[in-house]
């Protein structure tokens, strides 16, 4: 209990004491917009870094030098909140997150991830989904990385179980022709879900993927793109569960 205790002071103290921050930020973004994006990134990284330690995990990253020098789609298994800080505390570029639009509503918070490029889904309304998705194709061709976990909610199944990705969210990558990077994550529910409220000192395994461009893949393949991923995902998965 200590553990997560701790982390709720902190989240609290700095979503106060950077509001301050997020005012400059935004005037900034105004003027240098590249600037206020790569100052908000560090922020925040430091932050899911400080989170990171006060719980304990230990992670052990594979692959990261898979991970191009461009935007990119990232995807990803969900089986934790602590998915969102593991990987954005690691990302060397201007990176989006793809977040359910009821995250909206968090004041501080949101403002932050608006800073962030992060897009709100609304999964029960069609028509806007396809203005995120659609916003999601214009950011990565501005030079923005997008990440998404096409499972579509988190999954508190077993753990190696995954469910269906959903085919949506890979049109970020077939129609704006950047890369897609599996991101495969071991360990993560052990962190908080598996025993909440307690957090619990943990090790994970963070693998990256060989980049898929879409246009290098057969028709047949590149039809089916969803289960493509999400099969080389649960095989990761599964290879790297000895080395929890």
């Amino acid at each position: 209990m200590i553990r997560f205790i701790c982390i709720v002071i902190f989240v609290i103290l700095f979503l106060i004491v950077t509001i301050p921050v997020l005012i400059i930020e935004s005037v900034l973004h105004k003027f240098r917009p590249y600037a206020s994006d790569i100052s908000s990134l560090r922020i925040v990284q430091w932050a899911f870094k400080v989170i990171i330690r006060i719980a304990g995990v230990d992670v052990t990253v594979i692959g990261e030098e898979n991970i191009p020098d461009e935007p990119v789609l990232f995807t990803g298994n969900h089986r934790s909140y602590f998915d969102i800080v593991l990987t954005y505390s690691r990302c060397s570029r201007v990176t989006g997150y793809i977040a359910k639009k009821e995250m909206n509503r968090y004041l501080t918070l949101s403002w932050w991830m608006r800073m962030l490029h992060c897009l709100f889904l609304d999964r029960k309304d069609p028509k806007e989904g396809l203005k995120t998705i659609l916003q999601a194709i214009d950011d990565v061709k501005n030079g923005i990385s997008i990440f998404v976990f096409p499972e579509g909610t988190r999954n508190d199944g077993e753990e190696l179980s995954m469910l269906p990705f959903r085919d949506g969210a890979f049109k970020i990558a077939t129609k704006s022709g950047c890369a897609i990077v599996p991101v495969s994550m071991n360990n993560t529910a052990e962190i908080f879900e598996n025993h909440l409220p307690r957090i619990k000192k943990t090790h994970v395994i963070l693998e990256y993927g060989q980049p898929i461009y879409p246009n290098e893949l057969d028709k047949e393949t590149k039809k089916h793109i969803g289960e493509y991923v999400e099969r080389i995902i649960r095989e990761t998965i599964h290879k790297n569960v000895e080395l929890v």
